[in-house]
């Protein structure tokens, strides 16, 4: 169809939803895909330029130098989404560079800019080796259509294509300000390291984000397996010099943003753009997935990784700014840390505790004036409040550091991630589990110790303390009290209620006393599948014979003649608990070829006898994988002195200051035997 004079339509095959969708596009994005487009056509030099008048906004221009398009191939690339020339090669026809496009789309991101666009385009035609140009013009209102002009000699002495877009929706404040350079530079800042003689102006001035950045890191990432195909990822941190909006951008395979990850970062004072670059990134968005990215599993699991890795690097950044102060403590022998970090976990520690202090240092004038000596007392508390309590830095950023509360919200998000802070605290759980089973060994079957070991008020007490022995699952129900207690507890697990008007009978006592009852679900759906697990501690000095495999049978007839107890959902486990066993307790086992200590079996009812020595292992395989991980080693004197100071007013008379020395001493002594037999 002709429209005046050499002017003809070109019909675009296009659908209603992918109008809508570019024109949707944010403005930037928009701006930034024509100058892809230029960078595809092999520009060497891109300007884009906003035109004002007293009104406003009037229009956008887009020039580059590139090879621009031949007419004859004009309508098909304006007219077939998806056909682009692009997508059959992986670099640009003159120069060989690396594509961003691939899909033919990015021109009518026109559509969310303006109400019109010309292309005016000048190109080398390829028979008659002379310069020739013409216009294409889209109207928003009608981008089904493209207006084409017929070609003729060019005035301009150079190739490349000038975007001209008129008849603004709006204002563009955000293209305005100050900063658009910086969040352009962020974009190009790949492809702008990668290709030195490419320049990109904007209202004037050049993008050099060599100028405005102060480093660059990368990291390889997890590969992504989907569908039996592998694929590698890539991480690049670029930090800034000034404020910027710390995006994650997703790359494609060559490092180029296709779109922004949906996440937040508050990593103190630090200013960065962080690259995700993957050939699976570029297949998504080629298949129109990538909107869906975060929701993708094999992108989204990538996706945290950067962040969690982005975290890691901003908190080692942090730490390597402190190093100066703390190589000065060091000096001085303030610092409260002697020894170097031996692991991965307390190396994450050390670097907390170095940015809290320096940041304490710049904020609290004590520790500048403070004497060497002083300051040594301030570090030595400040690592004892951390290390005890790192949930707490919050109340010691503002009651006791009094930080501002920027720099509070700055440090709390830098230091306190529930990740690290999680990981922190399990270690020291596994640290204290590992000691205190050292110490309750030693403390059980050491001959100069287990003599003194009183079973209700020391061994009874630190295990009702230490109910995980038995099983994370379990939780203490009852403690050294009767077996009416045990019927009220086992009411309030099932969540029934019960009018206990009588109290539970032992068949041989007035009053039966229970050692400890503990209690789990088994299945978190049915709150009436519960199992119960009562213990009879005995000294170790008391082995487990006939008389004490009576007394827990004992306990077990009480509650399962009781019809309060209503078993039938309820499984019921009843243990004698010492250093022992005798062949007297073992012969009672009343049916064949059980496990080993069963005694009974039946009806959901179990009766065993069991040694310290298997419940100390069984934690100890437990804890293992752990213990190896985090390198940690006890000695019989550290473990000592764990239980002394955790359970002072228990252990008096068992775990003493000569037990204590006495370890070491032997310690010490088998310390020096070793290096004389090794020389």
């Amino acid at each position: 169809m002709t429209v005046g004079t050499g002017v003809r339509t070109v019909p675009v095959e296009i659908q209603d939803d992918f109008v809508e969708h570019q024109a949707r596009a944010a403005p930037l994005q928009a701006l930034a895909e024509f100058v892809w487009n230029a960078l595809d056509a092999d520009a060497t030099e891109v300007d884009i330029a906003l035109d004002r008048s007293e009104l406003g906004l009037t229009h956008i221009t887009i020039r580059d130098n590139g090879t621009g398009i031949p007419y004859d191939d004009a309508p098909k690339l304006f007219s077939h989404l998806g056909g682009s020339w692009k997508k059959m090669r992986g670099t640009t026809l003159r120069d060989g560079r690396a594509l961003h496009g691939r899909e033919g789309r990015g021109r009518f991101k026109a559509i969310a800019l303006g109400g019109a666009a010309d292309w005016h385009v000048t190109y080398e035609h390829p028979n008659a080796k002379e310069l020739r140009s013409f216009s294409l013009a889209l109207l928003a209102s009608h981008p089904k259509q493209i207006r084409l002009t017929e070609e003729k000699p060019a005035i301009s002495p150079r190739s490349g294509v000038e975007v001209v877009i008129t008849e603004p929706k709006q204002d563009f404040r955000s293209l305005q300000s100050e900063d658009t350079a910086q969040d352009l530079a962020e974009i190009f800042a790949p492809y702008l390291k990668n290709y030195r003689a490419v320049t990109i102006s904007y209202q004037g001035v050049k993008l050099d984000p060599g100028s405005v950045t102060t480093g660059t890191k990368a990291y390889n990432l997890n590969d992504i397996d989907v569908e039996g195909k592998t694929y590698s990822i890539r991480l690049e941190i670029v930090e800034w010099r000034r404020m910027n909006k710390r995006a994650l951008y997703l790359c494609n395979g060559k490092g180029f943003p296709l779109a922004t990850a949906d996440a937040r970062f508050h990593v103190g004072g630090y200013f960065f753009s962080a690259y995700l670059i993957s050939s699976y990134i570029e297949t998504l968005h080629d298949n129109n997935m990538l909107q869906l990215g975060e929701m993708t599993p094999g992108l989204s699991g990538a996706i945290d990784q950067a962040r969690d890795q982005i975290k890691d690097h901003f908190r080692r950044r942090s730490a390597e700014a402190a190093r100066g102060v703390v190589e000065t403590w060091k000096a001085e022998r303030s610092y409260p840390y002697v020894n170097a970090p031996r692991t991965a976990l307390e190396e994450i520690e050390r670097q907390r505790f170095d940015i809290v202090a320096v940041t304490a240092s710049e904020h609290v004038p004590e520790f500048l004036t403070a004497t060497p000596k002083a300051r040594a007392w301030h570090l030595r508390l400040l690592r004892q409040a951390i290390e005890r309590s790192p949930d707490d830095l919050q109340l010691i950023f503002s009651e006791v550091l009094k930080l501002p509360q920027r720099k509070q919200e700055e440090m709390a998000s830098l230091l306190r991630e529930a990740e690290l802070t999680s990981i922190i605290g399990a270690a020291h759980v596994v640290a204290d589990r590992l000691k205190f089973l050292a110490g309750i060994e030693a403390i059980l079957f050491a001959p100069d110790l287990k003599p003194h070991l009183k079973e209700r008020s020391q061994l009874h007490r630190i295990v009702a303390e230490n109910t995980w022995l038995f099983g994370e699952e379990f939780n203490l129900m009852v403690d050294d009290r009767s077996l009416t207690e045990c019927l009220r507890q086992h009411a309030k697990s099932l969540k029934k209620k019960l009018v206990i008007d009588a109290p539970v009978k032992h068949p041989t006592k007035a009053r039966g006393i229970v050692d400890l009852m503990l209690s789990k679900q088994r299945r978190l759906h049915r709150v009436s599948d519960v199992e119960h697990l009562v213990v009879e501690l005995k000294a170790p000095t008391v082995p487990i014979g006939r008389k004490e495999v009576v007394q827990i049978e004992e306990y077990a007839q009480a509650i399962v003649s009781d019809a309060r107890f209503d078993v039938t959902n309820t499984k019921w486990k009843f243990w004698a608990l010492s250093n022992e066993v005798d062949e007297a307790a073992l012969g009672m086992r009343q049916i064949p070829n059980a496990p080993e200590g069963t005694i009974v079996d039946n009806n959901g009812v179990t009766i065993v006898v069991r040694r310290w020595g298997q419940i100390i292992n069984e934690n100890k395989a437990r804890l293992q994988f752990f213990q190896e991980r985090l390198n940690h080693s006890v000695d019989k004197a550290s473990a000592l002195k764990h239980l002394r100071e955790r359970y002072d007013t228990i252990l008096t008379t068992t775990v003493t200051e000569d037990a204590i020395e006495a370890a070491e001493l032997a310690e010490a002594t088998a310390g020096d035997l070793s290096e004389d037999a090794h020389v």
